[in-house]
Parts: C-alpha cells; sequence; structure tokens
C-alpha cells in the first residue's frame, strides 16, 4: 500500500509539472503534452457528470413507489429524458430547443430571482431587528436602492437611481467585490495546486 501511495504521488507530480511547463516554455512536446493531458481531464470531467446523471437517475428511480416524493422524482425523470431526447434529436442549436429553453428555463430562472429578491428584503428586515449598526444600516440602504432601481414603476424609471445609482452599484462595487473573490479563489486554488505538486497535500492517496 506504501508502494502504491508513492506511485500515485509520483504520477500526481509529473503531470503537474508537465502541464504546467506547457504553459510557461514554448516547446512543441510540452504544448502537445499539456494539450493531451488536458483533454484526459475533460473526458474524465464528462464521464464524471454521466455516471451522476446515472445514479441520479437511479436514486429517483427507486423512489418512484414511495408516496412521498415519488411524484417529485417522476417528473425530474420525465423533465430529464424529455430535455435528453430533444437535444439528440434536434441539437442544442435547433430553434425548438431554444423555445423550450425560452418557455421553461428562463421563467424558471426569473422565478428564483423573485424569490431572491424577498428572501434578501426579508433578511433585511430580521437583520435590522437584531441589530441597527452601520454595516447592516448599509446593506439595507443598498438592497433597496439596488430593489428599487431594478423594480418597473408605474411613473417610469427614477431618473437618479435608475441612470447612477444602479449601474454604480452593481457595475462598480459589485464587480470589484466579485472580482476580490475571483482573486482570492485564484490564489487558493494556486496554492492548492502548488501543495500537490510538492507532495504536501495528496488528495488523491486519501490523506
Amino acid at each position: 500500500m506504501k508502494n502504491k501511495g508513492l506511485f500515485s504521488v509520483a504520477i500526481a507530480i509529473a503531470v503537474g509539472t508537465l502541464i504546467l511547463l506547457g504553459y510557461f516554455a514554448d516547446r512543441p512536446l510540452l504544448v502537445a503534452l499539456r494539450v493531451t493531458f488536458v483533454q484526459w481531464a475533460i473526458l474524465l470531467t464528462a464521464l464524471a457528470v454521466f455516471i451522476g446523471v446515472i445514479n441520479l437517475m437511479v436514486v429517483h428511480m427507486s423512489r418512484l413507489g414511495q408516496k412521498k416524493g415519488g411524484i417529485s422524482s417522476m417528473a425530474l425523470l420525465l423533465g430529464l429524458l424529455f430535455s435528453l431526447g430533444i437535444g439528440l434529436v434536434f441539437g442544442p442549436q435547433h430553434p425548438f430547443s431554444q423555445a423550450l429553453f425560452d418557455a421553461v428555463v428562463l421563467p424558471g430562472e426569473a422565478s428564483l430571482l423573485a424569490v431572491l429578491s424577498i428572501s434578501l428584503l426579508y433578511a433585511a428586515i430580521r437583520l435590522l431587528h437584531r441589530r441597527t449598526d452601520l454595516i447592516s444600516l448599509i446593506f439595507v440602504a443598498t438592497l433597496v436602492l439596488v430593489l428599487l432601481g431594478f423594480v418597473p414603476m408605474p411613473f417610469g424609471e427614477i431618473p437618479v437611481l435608475g441612470d447612477f445609482l444602479r449601474p454604480y452599484i452593481t457595475q462598480v462595487l459589485a464587480a470589484a467585490g466579485a472580482r476580490g473573490i475571483l482573486l482570492g479563489v485564484a490564489l487558493g486554488t494556486l496554492t492548492t495546486g502548488l501543495r500537490i505538486l510538492m507532495g504536501v497535500d495528496r488528495p488523491y492517496g486519501g490523506r
């Protein structure tokens, strides 16, 4: 078992190092190895997604005979098979597939966004009940300004709020926060990758 663990560590470090060198060294062999390994990783990811879908179908098929959740499982399986059949027969770019997407997925996403708005408003009210410090007031004020800027008003769009404040909050402040989060994720991913390459972390060896 110890030799097997060392073999897994050696393979992982070697493959990771070759892929990393393929991005920095302009050598045909390294670039070809990098592309090959990345394509293998994509194939393994697709296989993992396929196995996950099969597992999802098996789990929900076992629940069809149950009184609790049987109807929901049947609806999920029928929707999965129907969308899969449409995608295989017509393709994702066919007008019928696009119309089905616009008729089902877009209203579902709009409903989820509506539920998110109500949830944020409810969270803001509960936050004000628990504490009324500066951070809570900033959160509630930002939420109200963004909601008022997005919600259509019967008398038309509010001039300053719709033209300046809402775009500034969503495109400048929120975008800066999102970029900071992405930079943190990138640095964390880089650190984790370096630790795996150096053999400090061994997730592939069960440790």
